[in-house]
């Protein structure tokens, strides 16, 4: 890959940075993923007076970027498969780039919703191909964390978003908001051109000497002609395989541990909190000005422990972060519910705020890496990209819904209620991926294929 012209004093460092740096490149569109997802919590402060948007109205136009999402996963999967990881990720680029002034520059609801739909298949198919992309390129030592890479860019856009919010909150610029994503979305379309394809496509579509040039820009001889027999030996067993294929007893179990992944990271409510945190907090009693400073700190806290967990995904492995996190993140729910209950609390908004700050730490260092991880590392090359479509509309699907039901559930339930829902929901999901969740550290994708195969749990 010739992301750029360095010079190290050895090929193995030359071949590391390389990686490195198509990882980050790739994971602009994680970036992109946060910002576009983040923004508009509060921007929706702005948006709806300026458009008279009632209750219903406000959720809808939230909503509509995750119909977009579901459609892009759907969608992006045979595109992703067919096309190319490379070719893909210059499409999603470009759709970002028009999404973001189309949003910048609406002048009704109508035209709004048109611009987050835009931004939602640029997003749904970001968060299938990035983490594919980069899984592919990396090697088995450093899988982890270059895939969570893209988690953090999400957790870096979103706390941007939530900087921008807060600074044009005074002037109530939310289309500047909402336009200031074609700068990254700019320098994605830029750096990508100078990206490979990754290796692994280009064996599954009979290119092996171009596979194994891209190799070799990144690998030692020895071990890029290892692991080139390696995957050569995986998908001389693989016939073409459709969506019916993915149900069969031989994909079943990836197929299922990513859906229960996708289900757990969304049920547990988090994109409740990124799109409604100043929403809720502004109902806790905090001004508008207040409630976007706090969302600020929970972003901030999102991004701090992702990038904690990304130091010590390929240390201390996907299970325990994983389970552990999940823990805390029901027990966190749960607190956050028995708040409400107690009469006459003081500084409500202040307790609410740590709360969520503690939730987002948890979350950010197991679910939130999770979902993009494991969804890379368990299915078969030929296809990778249907089948992590699979767990990618399963997270963009309850999304959808989620986004569109809060409100109406804190009425219905109150926030107690919609909280302990959260909690419940989450600790059914953790229960099975205990059960289920091979440890997947250092090893190599068609190991973990095989052991999800023969129904082993991993070292």
């Amino acid at each position: 890959m010739s992301t750029a012209q360095l010079s190290p004093s050895r090929p193995e460092q030359r071949g590391r940075a390389t990686v490195v740096g198509a990882s980050a490149i790739a994971a602009l569109g994680g970036l992109l993923f946060g910002y576009d997802t983040g923004v508009i919590s509060a921007a929706l402060l702005y948006i709806a007076p300026a458009f008279q948007l009632s209750e219903g109205m406000q959720q809808i136009v939230v909503a509509s970027l995750l119909l977009g999402a579901i459609a892009g996963s759907v969608g992006g999967g045979p595109v992703v498969d067919r096309a190319g990881r490379k070719r893909t990720l210059l499409m999603v680029s470009a759709v970002f780039t028009v999404g973001a002034l189309l949003s910048a520059l609406a002048t009704g609801t109508a035209v709004l919703i048109v611009a987050r739909v835009l931004l939602g298949l640029a997003i749904g198919t970001s968060s299938l191909v990035v983490p594919t992309y980069i899984a592919e390129i990396a090697p088995p030592a450093t899988r982890g964390r270059l895939v969570s890479l893209n988690q953090l860019m999400i957790t870096i856009g979103i706390f941007v978003s939530y900087l921008v919010g807060y600074a044009f909150a005074e002037s109530g610029g939310w289309r500047w908001m909402l336009g200031l994503a074609v700068v990254p979305s700019v320098a994605m379309l830029v750096g990508l051109s100078m990206l490979s394809e990754s290796p692994r496509w280009l064996l599954a579509k009979g290119r092996t000497e171009e596979a194994k040039q891209v190799l070799l820009r990144t690998r030692g001889p020895e071990e890029a002609e290892a692991e080139l027999a390696e995957m050569s030996a995986t998908m001389r067993e693989e016939s073409r395989f459709s969506y019916r294929d993915l149900f069969r007893p031989r994909l079943r179990p990836a197929v299922l541990l990513g859906v229960a992944v996708a289900a757990t990271n969304q049920l547990v409510g988090v994109n409740a909190v990124i799109y409604y945190a100043p929403t809720i907090l502004k109902q806790a009693g905090l001004g508008d000005s207040a409630a976007i400073l706090s969302s600020v700190g929970i972003g901030a806290t999102n991004m701090v422990f992702t990038a904690i967990a990304l130091l010590l995904i390929d240390k201390v492995g996907r299970r325990p972060l994983l389970i552990g996190g999940t823990g805390v993140v029901i027990a966190v729910l749960f607190g956050l519910g028995a708040l409400y209950l107690l009469p006459s609390v003081q500084g409500l908004g202040t307790l609410l705020t740590i709360g969520l700050m503690v939730y987002e730490a948890a979350f950010a260092a197991s679910l939130g890496l999770a979902i993009w991880l494991i969804n890379s590392e368990v299915f078969p090359t030929a296809v990778r990209g249907k089948a992590a479509g699979v767990g990618t509309v399963t997270h963009w699907g309850l999304d959808f819904l989620i986004s569109i039901s809060v409100l109406t559930l804190i009425q219905a339930f109150t926030a107690t209620g919609l909280f302990w829902l959260y909690g419940v929901l989450g600790l059914a999901g953790m229960i099975y991926l205990y059960r289920k969740l091979p440890e997947t550290k250092g090893r190599s994708l068609e190991d973990i294929e095989m052991s999800l195969r023969g129904g082993r749990k991993g070292e």
